[in-house]
């Protein structure tokens, strides 16, 4: 076979199925030979039967473009000529392959025999960053042109060039990863083994590279900062040559006046609280002043955001163009979390395995190429499929293990403390620096100013950092995977290796079985307990899913005591056997594994101990733990969450050192509400003398933006659900078609979200737009985001995480509508805690807290719609209260001065069909 002759092959069809009637209505193939594209081949088939309408939307391929074509049979004989003696490659060969054979079978050809490469797994393997492999998406990302995409000549193209980019930056990769991948190539899905075979033998033995190397493990290159010395700080004249580095920059007088007011703070050691509007071109805005002021004093600047988008953006394109515009290089770091980092020698550990599922050898193989080119090592950055995210976890840094003078050279995350150390502005999160050891490290010695980007969520962030969990599925999966002696798990294995190399004895390791009996066996007991007391407490609920405060169950704590003393017990007896075995030197390779493994799974037990302990055994008066359960399916859909419900005092630990002799500063794009301005910073704990400065766009900013209030809504507590959903469908759909699609669709509900989706495909009125939910459409949220932009007509249904932190400038997004004024339940848990403890002082915590919390998150919600001076936009409100509520004018006047109409749904259509006529 001339494993050098690849055809590439892609096809459009009438459905997923020709066993049940579906046929071929375009075919195209490409031919590439030696590394050159040598033939193209592409033909419409007339099917004999009606291709579907969505078909025709999707490929626009039409009746008429397939009427005078030939049938398959007619084109069989050359199809299979060109097959032959090459290898099929396609974007998902199990689709485009069986559906082919089928044809050539139907044809009266034999099957045809070869070998087979997928460019999905392909690029999922070799761009493992990737946000998206579908064809459109990652063509887009890696620039290779895709002019129609699902039409068959212009896919199979784009396949071919995808399939020789992604062969070519393989054979970029050190010999050394290759033959690693090569080893496990032979589990995969498609024939790439040959592929990475043929790459081997072409390298034939490592060569002299650009890679740093971990136990033989090829490293992207790094290094430290240099203390390079820069004589020209930022000019003083702030107004002067912005527009020249900065694209679409405006000369807006706000915000100067925000650079000359952070400069301020800064040199005066001041701390001060700014709200800076949408447009007001906020990060510029702080960083070239703390930018400035890093290079003036020699002091560093901390910045933390919330996002993981704005850190990336201030480290790489922010600061990219600092340095442009004052012609100096500028140092700035990123770090994050311990547990974002990948651990190298765990992975080392991990690469020695054979025994492995497909995720698994799958996940592997994308981390070593992934490791070839990250300057980060943080796991994050890895698009991994849901079975691979077991190997992500098993490989991240713990606080538990300790790295050896070694490890520590190769370490990333030590690598970004060191960064961070020589860095003029470090970058990190707010769960970074919220953690309580921070004040420890030696990285924040030369801070002189802290900047909080994003700073009404340092609350979020808090409440995160400390919230512990009890999941009965997640501990039962562990009890798993250790086993008892009899089951054959890793604790037999443990025992044999232990009986062999002699690291414990036989009466410790039956004492470490002994114990493991008695807590999982009192595990079963509490679970046991909860569920019998959960379901008492709803034995009248209509619902079968429901949650509740812990503290509303009875529940007595000396079996959970007992069974915390059986769990530590056998944690510090497993940490002492572990000890031994590790100063052992001489064991196998598969003695190493079974340690390492062992050594996991008592950290994920130490971590389980810790959260057991501190929901159950010592809980925190600020702290409130609830349980949420199905009671159809008790104790195995048990989970209890703990989270602090004041972070005041969490914060303090944090920012009162910084306070004494350095700047800091908050900053965030809503941070009042205008019934009561203090909301937040009193959350966060900021003193009361600290003024809160704010900072408008120009006055013509909102002037494309109009807020509509469809007044003819039925109100949702005279109505049932399923008539206010109809309702609230039949608004959306309207929107829609008027504007063409380019719409999100807010809820507060993912019930009330998934009920309004499914209304609306079974009405099939939008069956030519495409329809992105959040939890019901697959990917993250920057997936959903990102395909939503990739499409003209594209409605994007989303919950609380899209009510702010999501930029879709310019004509991307036309109409946000808004379901239901943002209110949190007054079921959840948080907030009924909250909710006693305001009560209790004689406040009433609907005005206090609920609403200015709904006040601003409907503010974020807008902020989403306009990003510049030149955007157009509609705000739709579906929910009447805001109109015959007193509370209503709070959210009225919270959003920036724009038309607002208070019409009917018939009134809001018509009115803007005129407005896109006349724009």
């Amino acid at each position: 076979m001339n494993t050098q002759k690849y055809v590439v092959v892609d096809i459009e069809t009438t459905g997923h199925s020709p066993a049940k009637g579906d046929r071929i209505i375009q075919l195209a193939m490409v031919t590439i030979e030696n590394g050159e594209i040598t033939d193209t081949y592409t033909k419409f088939i007339n099917p004999r039967r009606t291709i579907p309408l969505f078909i025709q939307d999707l490929t626009n391929i039409t009746e008429e473009d397939v009427a005078d074509a030939m049938t398959f049979e007619h084109y069989a004989e050359t199809i299979y000529e060109k097959m032959q003696d090459a290898i099929f490659v396609a974007h998902n060969t199990n689709f485009d392959l069986p559906f082919l054979q089928a044809e050539l079978k139907r044809s009266g050809l034999s099957k045809w025999q070869g070998l087979t490469m997928d460019t999905v797994e392909l690029v999922r393997l070799m761009y493992p960053t990737a946000f998206s492999f579908k064809l459109q998406d990652i063509t887009s990302e890696l620039g290779i042109p895709l002019e129609s995409a699902h039409r068959a000549d212009d896919d199979a193209m784009a396949t071919a060039l995808l399939f020789l980019r992604a062969k070519n930056d393989l054979e970029s990769l050190p010999y050394d990863t290759l033959a690693f991948l090569h080893k496990r190539s032979f589990q995969l899905k498609s024939d790439l083994s040959r592929l990475f075979f043929e790459l081997t033998q072409k390298k034939r033995s490592a060569q002299s590279d650009d890679f740093d190397r971990f136990q033989g493990v090829p490293l992207k290159a790094r290094t430290i900062f240099e203390k390079d010395r820069i004589d020209s700080p930022i000019p003083r004249d702030w107004r002067e040559g912005l527009e020249t580095v900065f694209p679409n920059f405006e000369k807006r007088p706000s915000q100067y006046d925000m650079m000359a007011t952070i400069e301020n703070a800064l040199n005066e050691k001041k701390e001060v609280v700014i709200e800076a509007s949408t447009g007001m071109g906020k990060t510029i805005a702080y960083l070239l002043p703390a930018v400035n002021y890093a290079l003036d004093t020699g002091k560093q600047v901390l910045i933390s955001t919330y996002t993981t988008h704005l850190q990336d953006q201030l480290v790489s394109k922010e600061g990219r163009m600092i340095e442009a515009f004052i012609g100096s290089p500028v140092r700035i770091s990123l770090i994050k979390g311990l547990s974002h980092y990948i651990d190298l020698t765990r992975f080392v550990e991990l690469l020695q395995s054979d025994d492995e599922s497909y995720d698994e050898t799958f996940t592997i193989m994308q981390v070593l190429v992934w490791l070839t080119a990250t300057k980060t090592g943080d796991l994050n950055e890895i698009n991994v499929s849901s079975g691979g995210q077991f190997v992500v976890d098993k490989i991240r840094r713990s606080h538990i293990r300790k790295l050896s003078k070694q490890e520590r050279k190769a370490d990333f995350y030590e690598f970004a403390l060191n960064q961070a150390r020589h860095a003029h502005i470090i970058v990190t999160n707010h769960a970074f620096l919220l953690n309580q050891h921070l004040s420890k490290k030696t990285i924040l010695t030369n801070v002189g100013a802290y900047i909080w980007d994003e700073a009404h969520q340092v609350v979020q962030a808090a409440v995160s950092q400390h919230e512990k969990t009890f999941v009965y599925t997640q501990w039962k999966y562990i009890f798993g995977q250790i086993g008892s002696f009899d089951d054959k798990q890793l604790a037999s294995a443990l025992f044999e290796t232990a009986e062999r190399i002699g690291f414990s004895t036989v009466p410790e390791m039956l004492k470490l079985e002994s114990l493991f009996l008695k807590f999982t066996a009192l595990f079963d007991e509490v679970s046991g307990l909860i569920a019998t007391e959960f379901t008492a407490r709803f034995a009248h609920s209509r619902h079968k899913k429901n949650s509740a405060l812990l503290s509303e169950l009875s529940l007595s704590d000396s079996r959970f005591t007992e069974m915390l003393y059986y769990l530590n017990e056998w944690i510090d007896l497993s940490q002492l056997i572990l000890q031994k075995a590790e100063r052992l030197s001489e064991k196998t390779m598969k003695d190493q594994l079974t340690i390492a493994d062992w050594r996991y799974w008592t950290e994920e037990m130490m971590v389980k101990a810790v959260e057991f302990s501190e929901i159950f055994v010592f809980p925190v008066i600020e702290e409130v733990s609830w349980i949420e359960g199905d009671l159809r399916s008790l104790p195995t859909s048990l989970s209890l969450y703990k989270r602090p419900f004041a972070v005041a005092s969490l914060v303090d630990k944090v920012v009162a050192p910084a306070r004494e002799g350095k700047a800091v500063i908050w900053l965030s794009g809503t941070m009042t509400v205008p019934a009561n301005e203090r909301f937040i910073v009193n959350q966060i704990g900021i003193p009361q003398h600290v003024p809160i400065l704010k900072f408008e766009p120009p006055k013509d900013f909102y002037q494309g933006a109009h807020v509509y209030i469809v007044e003819d809504m039925p109100d949702i507590q005279h109505v049932s659900q399923h008539e206010y959903i109809e309702s609230v469908a039949d608004a959306v759909i309207q929107t829609v078609i008027v504007t063409e699609g380019r719409c999100f669709v807010l809820f507060t509900s993912q019930d009330m979200l998934r009920k309004t989706v499914d209304l609306i495909q079974d009405t099939g009125l939008l069956n030519d737009y495409m329809l992105f939910a959040q939890g019901i459409s697959s990917g993250s949220r920057m997936k959903l985001l990102k395909s939503f932009q990739r499409f003209q007509k594209s409605v994007l249904f989303g919950t609380n995480s899209f009510w702010e932190g999501v930029d879709v400038p310019g004509d991307a997004l036309r109409a946000v509508v808004v379901v239901r004024l943002p209110f949190t339940s007054p079921d959840e848990p948080i907030f009924k805690a909250r909710s006693a403890i305001i009560t209790r002082e004689g406040i009433n915590p609907f005005l206090q807290y609920a609403l200015p919390e709904a006040v601003l998150r409907l503010r974020q919600g807008f902020g989403r719609l306009i990003r510049s001076k030149n955007d157009k936009g509609l705000f739709i409100v579906l929910d009447r209260r805001i109109e015959t509520k007193s509370y209503g004018r709070e959210f009225i006047s919270a959003l920036p001065k724009v038309k607002v109409s208070k019409v009917s749904l018939e009134k809001m259509v018509t009115d803007i069909e005129a407005w896109y006529n006349k724009q």
